[in-house]
């Protein structure tokens, strides 16, 4: 059976605020789906007792929920007793965690509503620019900061410092773990998902090898960074869609 409850905030980041239980949460996020307390452990080099006392903290705090599941096929007698798997609550929590950055897609949908109405285009494209524009500008922000650290720019680096959670995938692929917009996202899809990718794209312009493609699913954001031989053509669904 499925454990949860609503995260108090006061809590909830208080739990955070350990080192080791935040590697824990951090650990989940990024692996996505139910884990054990040995996977835990042996992910982050912990003894299986910590692991556990982290987890069952961040699961009394409404970060975590657990389920009972057994991860074999048997059953009857000498099948063992289910193990305890936990995965990272749906929940938000009042002070971004994760991340969300509802600030910015105000400030971008607004400013889209004056560009359409001084240029006369339609809301859509406007908001297509907006957001390509912003991209491109956090973009020029974070290689101006690394060039006077003399250092490259790097895209996870950027994408991780705006709330997307990147991780690379085998096949070459980017999967954003967090979506920045989500609760938007979720009454606004076409709206909000056609801004993230707009965002992102503008993010992306300087790449080349590098595109954001609308590729939604559950758990992560609706643009997928895809290798440009990994690109669907036009007029066609993704693969992963």
């Amino acid at each position: 059976m499925d454990s949860s409850r609503h995260p108090d905030p006061v809590g909830a980041i208080g739990a955070l605020g350990d080192p080791t239980r935040r590697a824990v949460y951090d650990f989940l996020r990024r692996r996505g789906g139910e884990c054990s307390k040995a996977d835990v452990a042996d992910g982050l080099g912990l003894a299986p007792s910590t692991a556990a006392f982290h987890l069952e903290r961040l699961a009394e705090e409404g970060l975590l929920v657990h389920v009972f599941r057994r991860l074999n096929e048997r059953r009857g007698p000498g099948a063992g007793r289910p193990a305890k798997l936990y995965r990272v609550a749906d929940a938000e929590i009042l002070a971004s965690v994760p991340e969300r950055r509802y600030e910015l897609a105000g400030e971008l949908m607004a400013a889209a509503i004056d560009k359409a109405g001084s240029s006369g285009s339609g809301i859509g494209q406007a908001l297509g620019q907006v957001g390509a524009q912003a991209g491109r500008n956090a973009w020029e922000h974070a290689a101006a900061v690394a060039a006077g650290a003399a250092q490259a720019a790097d895209v996870d680096a950027v994408l991780s410092r705006h709330g997307y959670e990147p991780v690379a995938c085998a096949d070459g692929s980017t999967e954003l773990r967090n979506c920045p917009f989500h609760r938007l996202a979720q009454v606004h899809p076409d709206t909000i998902c056609g801004l993230n990718q707009a965002y992102l794209s503008g993010l992306l312009e300087h790449d080349p090898e590098k595109a954001a493609v609308l590729d939604p699913g559950p758990g992560r954001c609706c643009v997928r960074i895809l290798p440009q031989d990994m690109t669907p053509t036009p007029g066609t669904p993704s693969s992963r869609a």
